[in-house]
């Protein structure tokens, strides 16, 4: 995948339609200053907008190979725009996400991109852990880069949250006292 390529593609065609994202997954944590590996993009896109990203995917060969309600996977014909998934934000709290995406320069400045914030996207790394336990290792390491690299300067309560909503309690307290120093 050529993500600069399809991120000036697409992050300017989700400006012109009003499209409400924010960067998710490997590439967002990159942008955070953790050092991952990604292959493909992530997002968590506003449910109402998907028709239009629906038409933007398609202006570029992307096929929706799969959806739920929750999610949808596209994958273009088109081999340097390869695979780019979008989680569907429409519960309170994903909306709450979104509404606090910061806005972060790429690409030496070229570019400029709505990321989560580190707080938002451990959430969703819990989330992802929980529903497919095949990925929690990987997602524990992101969640244990993210807390590592931030330590106090995250908001634990907002983390706290996160862990109690899916009855992990005993994990926050285990990973705050490894994390957070003050």
């Amino acid at each position: 995948m050529n993500f600069k390529k399809t991120l000036e593609l697409l992050l300017n065609d989700f400006s012109k339609n009003d499209i409400r994202y924010g960067l998710i997954g490997g590439f967002a944590l990159g942008l955070w200053g953790i050092n991952r590996t990604t292959i493909d993009l992530d997002f968590l896109i506003h449910r109402d907008d998907i028709d239009k990203l629906d038409k933007i995917m398609k202006l570029y060969e992307y096929e929706c190979f799969y959806r739920t309600e929750n999610v949808s996977q596209y994958i273009s014909s088109i081999k340097i725009f390869g695979v780019i998934d979008f989680i569907h934000s429409f519960r309170k709290i994903s909306l709450k996400m979104l509404e606090r995406a910061i806005e972060m320069k790429i690409f030496e400045g070229e570019l400029k991109i709505k990321v989560l914030k580190p707080e938002d996207i451990i959430g969703l790394k819990i989330q992802a852990a929980v529903n497919e336990p095949q990925r929690a290792l990987q997602e524990y390491f992101d969640i244990e880069s993210l807390m590592n690299h931030f330590k106090t300067e995250l908001n634990w309560e907002m983390i706290e949250e996160y862990f109690t909503l899916f009855d992990l309690k005993e994990k926050y307290i285990e990973l705050k006292k490894k994390y957070y120093a003050e």
